[in-house]
């Protein structure tokens, strides 16, 4: 198997793969080379999380419309699963503004479709290859209440940035009254009682219910850099 990458062309061993493998190895390149090749084309992008299930009358979908026209108005850009709900909202939120989306589409049995506010996408077979992308393609992450996704995306993204594996980025959970629960047991049984997670997992999350502090942190991090998390921008916010 040979991929080409700026000229070079980069090989890859897959003849010691049994029929059924090396077909499987070529899927899981396909989705990832599709994805790369799409995202890279992208700078300034904030990726946002929540639910498919949101309905439009959700004060957390007024948000993230709210939060996705704030972007784009900023010369950002919005990155989302591409489908309903949260996702919707921020790309609805960001093109109606006048700026550019990217929605991240996951096959599925019942074909979630892409929602029609994503000004281009690229579709995944597979769930890891698109949270690669998710994580790959921002310079800040913002987390709406969501479900069984939404909680493997957020502890996908804290795991990459505690372990280093990618940089000190904001990352920000929109809805207190749904974190509070998530924050509780991370702190309580998995920190301090069965002491499975590092402590200063803590600080890299901020949680608000001010749809205004989460703009000015993406906002404050596109134009410095990645190199705090959300809650230290705030603080330099503050003490503007």
């Amino acid at each position: 198997m040979q991929q080409k990458n700026s000229g070079r062309v980069v090989s890859i061993d897959i003849g010691h793969l049994s029929p059924k493998n090396a077909a499987l190895a070529m899927r899981f390149m396909k989705d990832l080379v599709a994805g790369l090749d799409k995202v890279e084309d992208y700078g300034h992008c904030v990726s946002i999380f929540g639910s498919a299930r949101t309905k439009a009358s959700s004060k957390y979908y007024k948000a993230a419309y709210q939060l996705g026209q704030a972007l784009a108005k900023a010369g950002q850009i919005v990155v989302t699963g591409g489908g309903p709900g949260i996702m919707e909202a921020a790309n609805k939120g960001a093109f109606q503004a006048g700026g550019r989306t990217l929605g991240l589409r996951i096959y599925l049995p019942d074909e979630q479709q892409v929602n029609k506010y994503v000004t281009d996408f690229v579709s995944f077979r597979y769930f890891f290859a698109r949270k690669v992308m998710l994580a790959f393609a921002a310079k800040s992450y913002v987390f709406f209440p969501g479900g069984i996704g939404t909680l493997d995306e957020i502890t996908e993204i804290l795991t990459l940035i505690q372990t280093k594996k990618i940089a000190p980025a904001p990352v920000v959970l929109f809805g207190r009254n749904y974190w509070k629960y998530f924050s509780r047991f991370l702190i309580d049984q998995m920190v301090v009682k069965y002491k499975t997670v590092d402590p200063e997992i803590c600080k890299i999350f901020y949680i608000t219910d001010n749809i205004n502090e989460v703009i000015n942190i993406t906002n404050m991090a596109d134009k410095i850099g990645v190199e705090h998390s959300a809650k230290e921008y705030l603080e330099q916010l503050l003490r503007k």
